[in-house]
């Protein structure tokens, strides 16, 4: 059936565009001006039309752990859909290897689940091969230097399962584990990471293109006997070549260093992503992350002791919104960093831009990025 969406604010790649867009079978078919044969039309005049939201790294919402069952998987999916995330990355904290195995066997079933209405990359793996002295709000017992015996078996069974990994690159001085990752086409991003500028470029070169949530665990410069050592902030600036994702809840970052990393890093290399737990969407105010506790206050998740941020409860609807109202970055930027970038990041060619031959994932949204319609796989929500 030949579908179209008609509005005079269709964000594509390059510019605001009045006309039609016309869908079948999961895929546009085209973006005219022209009047072609249509069975439905959703008129969406006076609303923003962009691609659908790609969320690269999120631990739940509505009250759904990815680290729990295919229901919880299949539910915490489909809530965030309704905040305009259309492809999603079900993501694994550090945890016993053998829990964090058995979470990938449940995302890979969810896969396949027809109960989910959007895609599922595929899991990302958050630890255990994670920086104990940048563990933040994953628990340090269960973090470890990678081991062979634990993720080539796991990468093997379950290649097509594991979207991307977040590690610790100083602590894979052999480029072993990067060597892995490339091999069995997973993304590599450092995360959780203590690494000075050698380990930053070995990983690079070793297929590592990615930092995990810039300025959340992650090392800046540091002092050898005098001597200034670039940590992963300030070499994610220097290498032209590397992405960042950031948590643009209003919390994690302040709206001027918002600004700060797109003046420096540009749109095109900025991914937007919720990092939410389970609470999300929820009016919970206390919860687990694995062994982790934490309470939610003040719109965002912490420790205990309030020594630091446990992840946000963010859906991305929201990081759209406080990207554009907040730190006053044009709207179609904000929308590129959480649609072709991370569609670019993972390798999705066919998802993250409104163009002829794409993927027909849309999200329908007013001026203050409240979202009014989401269409995925070519169906309303």
């Amino acid at each position: 059936m030949m579908k179209r969406i008609k509005s005079d604010k269709i964000l594509l790649s390059d510019r605001l565009f009045e006309g039609y867009v016309y869908f079948a079978d999961e895929t546009i078919i085209d973006v005219t001006q022209k009047e072609l044969p249509f069975e439905e039309e959703y008129d969406a005049t006076g609303y923003y039309v962009s691609p659908g939201f790609i969320d690269m790294h999120t631990h739940g919402g509505g009250g759904n752990p990815f680290e729990g069952s295919v229901e919880d998987i299949v539910a915490g999916c489909n809530f965030h859909l309704t905040h305009g995330t259309t492809t999603i990355c079900p993501t694994i904290s550090a945890a016993v290897f053998e829990s964090m195995a058995s979470s990938v066997e449940n995302v890979e079933i969810a896969m396949n689940d027809p109960r989910i209405k959007g895609t599922v990359l595929g899991a990302h793996l958050e630890g255990p091969y994670l920086s104990k002295e940048q563990a933040g709000a994953q628990c340090p017992t269960f973090i470890t230097a990678p081991k062979e015996e634990e993720y080539l078996p796991l990468l093997k069974q379950h290649e097509k399962a594991i979207a991307r990994w977040s590690y610790a690159p100083e602590n894979d001085a052999d480029e072993k584990f990067a060597k892995a990752l490339k091999k069995h086409n997973v993304v590599a991003s450092a995360g959780h990471t203590n690494a000075i500028y050698d380990d930053m470029l070995r990983a690079s070169k070793n297929g590592c293109k990615l930092v995990t949530h810039l300025y959340s665990c992650t090392s800046t410069i540091t002092r050898d006997h005098g001597f200034r050592r670039l940590g992963v902030i300030e070499t994610a600036y220097l290498l032209d070549d590397m992405y960042v994702e950031i948590i643009c809840d209003g919390k994690h970052l302040p709206p001027e260093l918002i600004r700060l990393i797109y003046k420096i890093k540009g749109a095109d290399h900025i991914a937007l992503v919720t990092d939410s737990l389970a609470l999300a969407g929820t009016d919970q105010t206390h919860g687990w992350m694995q062994s982790t506790e934490f309470i939610i206050e003040d719109g965002v998740c912490k420790l205990m002791d309030r020594s630091a941020f446990a992840g946000s409860i963010a859906t991305a609807d929201r990081l759209v919104r406080v990207t554009v109202k907040e730190a006053d970055i044009p709207l179609p930027d904000a929308v590129r960093m959480i649609t072709a970038v991370p569609a670019k990041i993972m390798g999705l060619s066919h998802k993250g831009s409104i163009a002829t031959g794409m993927d027909a994932d849309f999200v329908i949204f007013d001026e203050n990025i409240e979202i009014k319609q989401v269409f995925a796989k070519g169906e309303l929500i």
